[in-house]
């Protein structure tokens, strides 16, 4: 391999996934009742959306400095030169600007940083094309021109169960989160090369056939990854509906990573894809 690989644990990959292509994860920190956890390691996901429902504080935390540092010197010291290091969207999270921050630090190799402009699997599928592209032996330029161009064809949508959560961690007001339960409004999320797109719809049977419909015209796809936030069989029960949009082979069914779910909340659900090239 000439480019080593390294991401955040908000790529949502398998770890099987990550373990085969030798891909370095740092894990986001996740801060419940006064104590810290790495994510996926010390404490379940599932166990920190309980917490959250619990109304226990609930919170998450970027990843210090030295946890970026520690990653990149475990790729130097075995000769790899060149590092790219793809992280969440700027826009939900200060991963990149820390990982920028070591990157202009570090001597051992050159750390390139890439804004994947996406959260979850729509960050993740760009780790996993990156990651082949190392293990096949493409140059660190061909891989982000790669990335670059897929950054267009990656989408992710979520239907929120309500507007609390995101009221708590400070992204809507007060106001506008009290009318939307009031009403019962279901938020539909559409992330897109790094900006927010929101739908409203007062039911979650409408909200869920919104997905559909979008599904069918997002057609044909390269891969899709079904999302969720303590909502399993919401989940299973998309994939059921739209099976005969899903591409062939494996989709994945994930949990989504506790730096965006505890602002989603519990119950929220939706799918990342990756449209085929035009």
């Amino acid at each position: 391999m000439t480019v080593g690989i390294v991401t955040d644990s908000t790529c949502d990959l398998p770890p099987e996934v990550t373990q085969e292509l030798g891909i370095t994860v740092v894990p986001i920190v996740v801060i419940s009742d006064g104590k810290q956890y790495r994510d996926g390691i010390d404490l379940p996901r599932a166990a920190v959306y309980q917490r959250l429902m619990a109304d226990q504080p609930t919170s998450t935390a970027t990843p210090s400095p030295e946890a970026f540092r520690q990653a990149y010197e475990h790729l130097a010291v075995q000769g790899i030169s060149q590092i790219l290091s793809i992280h969440i969207a700027t826009g939900f999270s200060a991963v990149c600007n820390v990982a920028r921050q070591v990157a202009s630090e570090f001597k051992q190799a050159a750390v390139t940083v890439f804004d994947s402009r996406q959260v979850s699997l729509g960050m993740g599928f760009q780790v996993l094309e990156a990651a082949q592209a190392a293990v096949a032996g493409r140059s660190l330029g061909d891989i982000l021109e790669m990335l670059n161009e897929q950054v267009t064809r990656i989408h992710t949508y979520a239907v929120l169960n309500t507007l609390e959560y995101l009221r708590r961690s400070g992204r809507v007001n007060k106001a506008v989160a009290a009318l939307g339960n009031l009403l019962q409004i279901k938020p539909f999320l559409h992330i897109y090369n790094g900006e927010v797109f929101i739908e409203r719809f007062r039911t979650l049977g409408s909200a869920q056939k919104r997905l559909e419909a979008v599904l069918q015209a997002s057609q044909p796809l390269e891969k899709v990854s079904l999302l969720h936030v303590y909502a399993v069989e919401r989940a299973n029960a998309l994939m059921q509906a739209a099976r005969d949009l899903l591409p062939g082979g494996k989709v994945w069914l994930t949990e989504v990573n506790p730096a965006v779910g505890v602002h989603l909340g519990p119950e929220t659900f939706g799918f990342a894809c990756l449209e085929e090239r035009g």
